[in-house]
């Protein structure tokens, strides 16, 4: 079951079923956002209107958020986000470190990371055991998150070491299992599901080719696929909201803030999907799967930040609340 709202739970006992795909955005490196559009999305179509139906999808999409936050490769599980430059640096936990380790849960030396423009490639100090995608490995190059690959998994003692690119910036994403935020994670919080929150609204197709810059935490502009606009209506006040193109999911990707950011829920923003409309270009849009993106529970993630006109003037208390634990 979910964690209750404000009840806390080891998440060592969680089972963690949602694994990284690691393919370079902030949106689709979990396998969460393929049970999301199993799971989520298909209840949102007008078709499925039994309340109970829709409540139980509402239950197991939680379970399945849980994981991907508590789980052991979860987002609590993030430790460092080590940004890299040109040349060759050192890896490790020693104080004099270049690309800095947590005390204690990696060798003071692992070896040197060495930046050539986009590449990266792993060398391993004399005695440490370093296992990439699970072999044993020395040396070797470092395939990243770009154009949508799933990046290599460099481990070291307990720690994963991911490279990301974010623009012409390349990190490495740190992640331990055993993690302070994940540790004392506190659960999960939901306003309770309500049916007026699953609105009716139409699909304003854009121009073909249209692209929306998106800005993440980190300053970095990402060009992204905008297909079209949502057009809906709270409290006889109409709302729009740019959509983004989910690939992997194959729907719509709402990033936007609301009137409860930053007090009942978090500051920066959530998240939500909603299936793509049919010839009717009609869609259903439920607020009550609105989620928070990663951020909210970890200073080393990279999010998007909404685009201006994704903010909406109006409240939506419906989906998850703001994460009461350890967060930035």
């Amino acid at each position: 079951m979910p964690f209750a709202p404000g009840t806390s739970r080891t998440p060592s006992i969680v089972p963690s079923v949602v694994r990284s795909h690691g393919r370079g955005r902030w949106h689709v490196v979990w396998s969460l956002l393929l049970v999301i559009a199993a799971v989520g999305c298909s209840c949102l179509r007008p078709s499925a209107t039994n309340d109970a139906t829709q409540l139980a999808a509402w239950d197991q999409w939680k379970q399945t958020r849980l994981n991907s936050i508590a789980g052991t490769n979860g987002w609590a599980t993030l430790v460092g986000l080590l940004w890299i430059g040109e040349g060759r640096q050192s890896l490790g936990s020693a104080p004099t470190a270049k690309l800095r380790l947590p005390t204690a849960r990696a060798p003071l030396n692992a070896g040197d990371l060495i930046r050539s423009g986009t590449q990266v490639r792993f060398e391993a100090a004399p005695g440490v055991d370093a296992m990439l995608d699970g072999t044993a490995a020395t040396s070797a190059n470092l395939r990243s998150d770009a154009n949508e690959a799933v990046p290599a998994v460099l481990q070291i003692g307990p720690l994963t070491l991911r490279i990301l690119q974010r623009g012409e910036r390349l990190a490495v994403r740190v992640k331990d299992p055993e993690a302070s935020t994940r540790v004392h994670f506190r659960g999960l919080d939901y306003f309770p599901y309500a049916s007026e929150w699953r609105i009716s609204g139409q699909f304003e197709p854009a121009p073909p080719g249209r692209k929306l810059p998106i800005t993440d935490v980190t300053g970095a502009i990402h060009e992204e696929a905008c297909p079209g606009t949502i057009v809906f209506t709270v409290s006889g006040k109409p709302q729009r909201l740019d959509a983004l193109d989910d690939d992997e999911t194959h729907d719509l990707w709402l990033v936007f803030r609301d009137r409860t950011s930053g007090h009942s829920t978090y500051g920066g923003g959530r998240f939500l999907h909603v299936a793509k409309p049919g010839a009717d270009r009609r869609v259903t849009i439920d607020f009550n799967f609105a989620y928070n993106p990663p951020c909210a529970f970890t200073p080393f993630a990279t999010c998007p930040v909404p685009p201006r006109q994704n903010n909406l003037h109006v409240a939506i208390p419906a989906g998850e609340r703001q994460y009461a634990g350890e967060h930035p």
